[in-house]
């Protein structure tokens, strides 16, 4: 009998290691393909580590609560064959001829060899898990990392399977798809921290007899030690606005009942507010960058992150990819997709990568303004008060008079070491002014 080693795969960009949570498979049970072994926990969201062998689990190697670095061992795996199955592929069956051949070949490898990528091929650069399979496949077609990331995924949380890349290689030999060269992949140059100060000790809390001590969550422990590592990185200044949004009020009260009729989706606000946010970074694209050391990467892509409440009352913040290009319908479907994920657990490590922004709904919480915290490694975010019903002054021809408008604030905190004052307040001033001129007339 062979011996696979099941290793932690890569879950995304910036996750090093994991949380085990739980143990799907217990020694002695029988394991097919893509079954799930275990789930665990990263520092961006919860998954699960499929197996890429059939098999027999004969070991565990770590227990629930363990933490793990991306590429060690989890679990043995008993497979057919002999010895313990090495991550290489035959010089003869590098090339091979067509799709379905290059399925044949390395099936009749399985009893020996593990079906890994060749020392050619490499896909550290993608955020993305792929199965030795897929990744061996790939090798051997020639096909680059970016292909390989546009091809559709049919299996569980979209992962790419044998038969999809298959299918692709079918498609692209037929002439259905157009070979995209493998370009090297450009990262982001970091330049190493300056050497900080200690930090003062904080001073020691003494409970008495009668104070109740509960331990913070995984999940609380990572978002207090990412806030103060936000704190101690960027320079947080703030700039307030109040946007009158009686317009938007009267228009989603007007249509929401027939957009659940046509779409199926409940029209909130947020989507209407984040079509403002996208169309103001396109208008201030320095909103829409990160710094390493001392450069300024400008994002290409407009991101938007938004936060979103977990069950157990934490905070996560799923990303709406290219946001300025979805109408309001497409961003309703995202924003409600992603919020419903979020308060069930289901979100995807890809879920929560690549934010170039992100925006944050303090009003659910009936809080009129905030100064939120910048979700690294952005250089801005923009709190959303609660709507009011409040008294205005409102400026017509024929003078000024006294009328009931509904009006919220906006909240921007911004890195002032690369935005500065002027910026960050006209920026936040365009999404004002995109939220009092929203149409009323308008079609969804």
């Amino acid at each position: 009998m062979a011996k696979f080693e099941l290793k932690l795969p890569k879950m995304g960009e910036s996750v090093a290691e994991a949380t085990i949570t739980t143990w799907l498979k217990e020694v002695g049970e029988t394991i097919e393909m893509d079954d799930a072994v275990l789930e665990i926990a990263t520092d961006k969201v919860d998954s699960e580590v499929p197996c890429e062998v059939e098999g027999v689990l004969v070991e565990k190697l770590f227990e629930v609560d363990d933490v793990v670095k991306v590429g060690q061992t989890i679990a043995i795996i008993e497979t057919e064959g002999e010895g313990v199955v090495e991550a290489a592929v035959s010089e003869e069956n590098k090339t091979v001829a067509s799709a379905p051949e290059a399925a044949a070949v390395i099936e009749n490898n399985m009893a020996a060899v593990t079906e890994t990528v060749t020392a050619k091929a490499d896909f550290s650069e993608s955020s993305k898990f792929y199965s030795p399979l897929v990744k061996n496949i790939a090798a051997a077609e020639g096909i680059s990392v970016a292909e390989l990331e546009n091809i559709f995924g049919s299996g569980k949380d979209g992962r790419v399977t044998k038969n999809d890349i298959l299918q692709f290689v079918e498609d692209r030999k037929a002439g259905k798809t157009a070979a995209t060269p493998a370009a090297p992949a450009v990262t982001e140059q970091k330049t190493a921290p300056a050497k900080k100060a200690e930090a003062p000790k904080a001073a020691p809390v003494v409970a008495s007899g009668e104070d109740e001590i509960i331990e913070m969550t995984r999940m609380g422990k990572l978002i207090a030690h990412h806030m103060v590592e936000s704190v101690q990185t960027s320079a947080h200044v703030q700039s307030f606005i109040e946007a009158d949004v009686t317009n938007i009020w009267n228009w989603r009260k007007k249509v929401k009942g027939d957009f659940m009729k046509r779409e199926g989706e409940n029209l909130t606000f947020t989507p209407i507010f984040m079509e403002a946010v996208a169309k103001a970074i396109r208008d201030f694209p320095m909103i829409n960058i990160s710094v390493s050391g001392d450069t300024v990467i400008k994002k290409k892509n407009i991101n938007l992150g938004m936060a979103a409440a977990l069950a157990d009352g934490n905070l996560i913040v799923p990303v709406i990819k290219n946001a300025d290009q979805l109408n309001l319908v497409g961003m309703t479907k995202a924003v409600n997709d992603l919020a419903g994920r979020a308060r069930t657990n289901a979100l995807k490590p890809d879920d929560i990568q690549s934010g170039t922004y992100t925006v944050t709904n303090v009003g659910t919480f009936g809080s009129i303004m905030g100064t939120p915290i910048i979700n690294q490694p952005q250089v801005a975010i923009l709190a959303l008060g609660a709507i009011r019903k409040v008294p205005a002054v409102i400026e017509t021809p024929d003078g000024d008079f006294i009328g009931i408008r509904y009006k919220m604030f906006l909240s921007h905190s911004y890195d002032h070491r690369v935005v500065n004052g002027a910026l960050g307040g006209q920026f936040v001033q365009r999404v004002k002014d995109y939220l009092e001129a929203f149409d009323v007339n308008r079609e969804f």
